[in-house]
């Protein structure tokens, strides 16, 4: 049995869910999230309690419980609290401005790179910190991704963007002295 998949789902006041043939909906106070059903996976609610079951123990079946399971429990944290990361600018003349729906940033090229944000994402810039926030958790991470992949932190001065409580290693550079 999945350890996660077994797992039950307390399901808070103010969040509502409905399982259809097709797609389970959450929609609760931050708003609504959909994801499509699984086939193989059965998912029932009872007493304010959901709880995920599979029809039987094949390989793919056992990977799409915990799957579902996990989806849902994300659906549920969406709705009521968000989800969030931060980001850290680091480097000489790095700077990070927003303006509307739209990061302005400097990032040491010759030009301004200037990063959309979707729909359902929101961002909030203090100083040379950006907090990517909203209710779909996987939004939220490759929303976070694309942000940092525009400069990734490199080894020797640790310039770039990085995850807040990122560690990069360093690297010590050239030694210098002939031979």
């Amino acid at each position: 049995m999945s350890r996660i998949g077994k797992l039950p789902i307390q399901i808070p006041s103010g969040v509502t869910i409905t399982v259809d043939s097709d797609a389970i909906k959450v929609s609760g106070s931050k708003g609504n999230l959909e994801t499509p059903q699984l086939e193989g996976v059965k998912v029932t609610i009872e007493d304010g309690v959901l709880t995920v079951t599979r029809d039987n123990d094949e390989p793919k079946n056992r990977a799409k419980h915990g799957l579902l399971r996990a989806l849902i429990n994300n659906m549920v944290q969406g709705v009521t609290t968000g989800f969030s990361k931060k980001l850290e600018i680091n480097g000489v003349g790095f700077r990070v401005a927003l303006a509307g729906d739209t990061l302005k940033m400097n990032l040491g090229f010759s030009h301004e790179v200037n990063y959309k944000l979707p729909q359902g994402i929101q961002a909030e810039v203090q100083q040379n910190t950006i907090t990517v926030s909203g209710i779909d958790k996987q939004q939220v991470g490759q929303v976070a991704a694309e942000i940092r992949a525009l400069k990734k932190p490199e080894p020797y001065k640790g310039k770039g963007i990085k995850y807040e409580n990122e560690r990069i290693l360093r690297k010590s550079g050239k030694s210098g002295k002939d031979k």
